[in-house]
């Protein structure tokens, strides 16, 4: 899903900006000048109707990546005193979104519209496919009632002109759960207790009004501390960088990490670990069961769909898996998970073994602000080699796979379906399986919130089908998983 759109690159402007703000010795001044050393006088106005406008959009992203909330911000506090507040506080901020404001384009309701092509033809098949009387005629053109419209765009798929379109609000309709909209103001607004932090309004808004609330100032923070710092890489990431993962984990070694760990390594101890589970639970007779490596699906059950619960494995995630083994291997370390989504920063405020999470763009930002070519970097060893299959679960088919090969010697019934993508569709036909009032198709749902999976999160680098492609020849170095216990001294939560 990532691109190099224009809003992409300011995001990452402002990151890299920072970064070498923070390294410098004057990060306060750094901070406040920002917006205007993006956008000096007489600059050129590449996009907004005037360069305060565009400076007060930076300043906003530029709270956000301090990780602060947009939403509370009163215009009139510098931004170096955000600077100085991410240097001061403990630990981030338990909500890992906010909305900038002045970004958000206040756009159109999501409706059907009739547009100027509608020739108003005899035949008015768009009036008789309706079937709430949504759709007359006026003046000799269609006319659509938007009090009666249910949105099912039956108009839409009979009109031969193609006359009547949907007007989207792109950040609503990629939401599965309506947890944004508009407030009174008009600008988006996220319902924290229904929102997935699946991170679809972020990759989806044109304008870049949805944001991750960053913990790079924490991170940088505990590289410069005497603390032993562990960088827990997500398998996703061989397919972000026109290198390989192990240059890529010599990078963060540069960048001041004291270890690098793959989370394919926690990805097999997953595999072994759900393969149990999934034959426990098939000897005593449930119908099904759920992955449970996907942190928005994790949260979809609890905030949404509970009727699912009873079904999810009760198995940890990789990243939970790999963060236990760190600690373990380096008593007191900071664990920061290097990872392509939002959920998992939000999973990581949740997980006790997880210091801080950074996502794949800030990353690469890291390696652009300490001017660390990644191609000149050296192969990095791992410790412990992870599986073909651990590796592959940033793909969608991944995990299934793994715990099929994990459980090769236990369930011969094995019948594997994959939910690519979360949408409101796939959640009510979700939630009917649980209810018992649909037919299950298979007895292994692995879930996955975005489309193609992790490699197609919102804080990834790489469109999703070569990204995919990259992990793929990266997992066929691996060995074969081995359907041997997992190791039991590790939590399952």
């Amino acid at each position: 899903m990532p691109t190099e759109t224009n809003t992409v690159l300011l995001r990452r402007e402002v990151i890299v900006r920072l970064i070498k703000g923070f390294l410098s010795d004057s990060f306060r001044k750094r901070a406040d000048d920002l917006p205007f050393d993006m956008r000096p006088k007489y600059a050129e106005v590449p996009f907004r109707c005037c360069i305060h406008k565009e400076r007060a959009i930076l300043r906003e992203r530029a709270i956000a990546v301090l990780g602060a909330s947009v939403e509370q911000d009163d215009d009139k506090t510098p931004l170096g005193e955000y600077a100085q507040k991410s240097l001061d506080r403990k630990a981030p901020d338990q909500t890992v979104l906010t909305v900038v404001e002045t970004a958000c384009q206040g756009c159109t309701p999501n409706r059907i519209y009739v547009t100027d092509l509608c020739q108003g033809c005899v035949a008015r098949p768009c009036t008789s496919a309706c079937a709430f009387g949504a759709v007359s005629i006026k003046n000799g053109r269609s006319v659509i009632d938007g009090s009666k419209c249910k949105g099912c765009t039956k108009c839409m798929q009979v009109c031969p002109y193609g006359a009547i379109v949907k007007i989207k609000v792109p950040c609503e309709d990629a939401c599965p759960v309506g947890a944004i909209a508009k407030n009174e103001k008009g600008h988006a607004q996220i319902d924290f207790s229904r929102c997935l932090s699946c991170g679809a309004c972020v990759a989806r808004c044109p304008f870049g009004a949805v944001a991750e609330k960053s913990q790079i100032i924490d991170i940088l923070k505990a590289l410069q501390s005497d603390k032993k710092v562990v960088a827990l890489l997500a398998p996703a990431a061989a397919g972000q960088m026109p290198v390989g993962l192990g240059r890529i984990a010599s990078g963060l070694i540069k960048a001041g990490f004291d270890a690098v760990l793959e989370v394919a390594q926690g990805a097999d101890i997953t595999a072994k670990t759900e393969a149990k589970d999934f034959q426990e639970r098939m000897e005593r007779g449930d119908s099904f069961m759920t992955t449970s490596c996907c942190a928005a699906y994790r949260e979809l059950v609890k905030k949404s769909v509970p009727e699912l619960r009873p079904y999810v494995s009760d198995t940890a995630t990789p990243m939970h898996y790999t963060a236990q083994l760190a600690k373990r291997k380096y008593p007191d370390c900071v664990t920061v998970f290097v990872g392509p989504c939002v959920a998992k920063r939000m999973e990581g405020l949740q997980d006790g073994y997880i210091d801080y999470v950074m996502n794949f763009e800030e990353m690469g930002a890291l390696f652009v602000a300490l001017s660390i070519e990644l191609s000149a970097c050296e192969e990095y060893v791992f410790e412990t080699p992870s599986s073909k299959q651990g590796r592959n679960f940033a793909v969608t088919g991944g995990v299934a796979e793994s715990i099929r090969v994990a459980g090769s010697t236990g369930v011969s019934d094995f019948r594997p379906v994959c939910v690519d993508g979360l949408n409101a569709k796939v959640i009510r036909e979700m939630t009917l399986w649980a209810k018992k009032k649909a037919t299950v198709p298979g007895n292994i749902i692995e879930v996955m919130a975005c489309t193609g999976g992790c490699v197609s999160g919102a804080g990834c680098l790489n469109n999703q089908k070569a990204a995919a492609k990259k992990v793929t020849a990266y997992a066929e170095q691996g060995a074969e998983l081995t359907p041997d216990p997992a190791n039991g001294e590790l939590e399952k939560k």
